[in-house]
């Protein structure tokens, strides 16, 4: 069997999810070429589980100052590149086409009439889950950005409805966790402002990750470049998240047991979403702006949640191999009767409650 997998390489989240399933197709007798689009080819790093992976430009987002910037993203986009991606891209020697809200795997298989599963977060919301009100322009463009014909969405609860649990690569390695330090990542933040709030906190330790500020030990900031190897360890030791309102971070977090301030970018339909759901879930702070007062208080009244979320890779995987013909009601049930704890909400599938298909063409 050979799959096609299309992941969003915008934020690092899709392919943190990507890595996830790259270890559970190895389990598999199956190949799987690998499609990146939405950074530069050379802002990838430690991409070598995808193997001769490909990249391609797509279509990303442009954020400044923790906002989206809707005009610079617009003239960032290049329509005309896009289309010829969209129609050079080979499907006829794959048996399944998969796209992580990637555009142009998506695109290409609804320009030629080919079956492609919808596969992450951005999918769960063609559900009944909590959505951010009032960005009608948003929701439409997220509706329209990689669209699909079977969707297979998760989120941090179902919500009544066929949606997987947070699927997240599994490290086996232990660490020692520090109770006073504190992992920030916020990379659609102005970091030199980040770091002013940071630096007027006493007695916490921040490991913060950026791209913009030069690597080193400023007071009780230490600052490091981005890496997969890194960025874990540093999840791994620290007790509490400063983070965006995105979703893989905050599942990662959940698992392990961190405290969380989520503060979503502005402007994204998706992250203000994930806010609400945090919120209404009870489990992880959030808030619509930072400032060192609103830093200061998390980390002093902030809750520490833990979420037991099970293997959703190798069940996906599975799943996918059995060219997703299985009941996705059952593959749902099955994966969220492992999750511990409920969190006060129970973990009730409603059998009504069908995947959403959408017509090609």
């Amino acid at each position: 069997m050979k799959i096609l997998y299309g992941v969003q390489g915008t934020g690092n989240g899709h392919i943190t999810r990507a890595r996830a399933m790259a270890d559970a197709f190895k389990k598999c007798d199956v190949e799987v070429d690998y499609v990146f689009s939405g950074r530069p080819e050379k802002e990838y790093f430690d991409m070598e589980v995808f193997g001769n992976y490909r990249t391609f430009r797509g279509l990303s987002f442009v954020a400044r100052d923790g906002k989206l910037d809707l005009l610079a993203t617009c003239k960032n986009a290049s329509l005309r590149t896009l289309f010829k991606d969209i129609k050079s891209l080979e499907l006829d020697s794959y048996d399944l086409i998969v796209t992580d809200f990637e555009p142009i795997v998506a695109w290409a298989a609804k320009m030629k009439g080919v079956r492609c599963i919808g596969f992450g977060h951005q999918y769960a919301f063609n559900y009944s889950v909590p959505k951010h009100k009032g960005d009608r322009l948003g929701a439409w463009i997220m509706s329209k950005f990689a669209p699909v014909d079977l969707s297979l969405g998760a989120h941090w609860h179902h919500f009544g409805n066929p949606i997987l649990p947070p699927l997240m690569q599994r490290e086996h390695q232990s660490y020692v966790v520090n109770e006073k330090d504190v992992l920030v990542y916020l990379p659609f933040e102005n970091s030199e402002e980040v770091m002013d709030w940071l630096e007027n906190i006493p007695g916490y330790r921040f490991r913060f990750h950026c791209k913009d500020i030069e690597p080193g030990v400023y007071d009780n900031i230490t600052v490091y470049p981005f890496s997969r190897d890194g960025f874990q360890r540093n999840l791994g030791e620290c007790r509490s998240v400063l983070c965006n309102a995105g979703f893989e971070l905050n599942s990662e977090s959940l698992m392990l047991g961190r405290r969380i301030l989520a503060k979503p970018l502005k402007g994204q339909i998706e992250q203000h979403s994930n806010a609400l759901a945090l919120d209404m879930l009870g489990i992880a702070s959030t808030t619509s702006y930072l400032s060192n007062k609103v830093i200061r208080q998390w980390l002093d009244e902030g809750q520490v949640v833990k979420i037991d979320y099970p293997d959703v890779a190798s069940e996906v995987a599975k799943w996918l191999c059995n060219r997703a013909d299985d009941s996705i009601y059952e593959l749902c049930r099955n994966l969220w009767s492992q999750v511990t704890p409920t969190q006060g909400l129970d973990f009730v599938l409603e059998e009504e409650a069908e995947p959403k298909f959408v017509k090609v063409g």
